[in-house]
């Protein structure tokens, strides 16, 4: 028999002081109860319960099983509302961090239709260039782009993004254009101070080869935007992703500084503190940016 039923059928004895109200309430025969208790202290090996033609009570070793029982029971009881609440509407304040140029060109004008969708769910969401601990910090997602970290966080990807070297026409008609990689190294560079990497640069030269690009640069921001603006005002060549630079590059504001290297392609991600089971209102954000972001290709940002 299994053991849970077993486990509820002394219990519930235990609780109603005998085996015809226990039945009752469990909505089962009392022979079925019956069998169950038995089949009980059969395994265990141990008399739980004390009969007789008054009245039924715990042995002293059915008392300490009962104390221990009735709170595997209410841990499961727990449990199953727990799976019922995860697959209810979703409700609750919904804590988001992301960078702040992605959160501004690309988050922000999706949220109006995410909570016409979701109006039970409150967003609390901070546009930050840190790096923030999820769990500790309280959110409840965060939006990341490239290389993820070695972590217990579980993570989707919502779409991708190409990475860039760019910089404005008047930058390369006062310095030159670079031609391969190596000439980077005559040249000032504009770096992006919240990279993992640190002032390096992962490029694939036009053999497939992977190269690193390792230099002081002539300025360092910790904003996406700041730096395509100093990149459009002449200051030095960047690497930025194309959901920054696309509508720069398209307008002529800025170029491609070497157009033979492939583009290297990053993953967005949506991470989430890890568990069994994913809160409704998390897994419906996650679900929504993914079909937000379905038309949008590396190229198409």
């Amino acid at each position: 028999m299994d053991r849970l039923s077993e486990m509820e059928a002394f219990a519930t004895v235990v609780d109603q002081g005998g085996f015809t109200d226990a039945a009752r309430k469990l909505g089962i025969s009392k022979s079925a109860v019956s069998k169950h208790v038995s089949s009980l202290e059969q395994r265990l090996g141990a008399r739980l319960l004390n009969r007789t033609t008054r009245r039924v009570s715990p042995t002293e070793i059915g008392l300490a099983y009962y104390d221990r029982a009735r709170r595997v029971l209410n841990d499961a009881g727990e449990a199953d509302a727990l799976v019922t609440a995860m697959q209810g509407t979703p409700t609750g304040v919904l804590r988001i961090s992301a960078a702040t140029d992605f959160g501004v060109n690309h988050l922000s004008p999706v949220l109006s239709e995410f909570l016409a969708d979701f109006p039970e769910i409150t967003v609390n969401m901070e546009l930050s260039n840190r790096y923030v601990e999820l769990i500790s910090e309280g959110f409840d997602l965060a939006l990341r782009i490239g290389e993820l970290e070695d972590s217990s966080l579980r993570a989707r990807k919502l779409t991708e993004t190409n990475m860039r070297m760019i910089a404005s026409p008047g930058y390369f008609e006062k310095y030159g254009r670079p031609e391969k990689i190596d000439d980077l190294n005559q040249h000032k560079l504009l770096h992006y101070t919240n990279e993992a990497s640190g002032n390096v640069w992962k490029l694939t030269a036009p053999s497939g080869e992977k190269r690193q690009v390792r230099t002081a640069g002539w300025l360092s921001v910790n904003d996406g935007q700041s730096l395509l603006n100093a990149a459009i005002s002449g200051l030095g060549i960047a690497y930025l992703p194309s959901f920054l630079y696309a509508d720069a590059l398209a307008s002529g504001s800025v170029v491609d500084a070497i157009p033979d290297l492939p583009l290297d392609t990053q993953g967005i991600y949506a991470v989430y503190p890890p568990g069994r089971f994913t809160q409704p209102k998390v897994r419906a954000f996650i679900d929504f940016l993914v079909h937000a972001f379905a038309d949008k290709g590396p190229s198409d940002w």
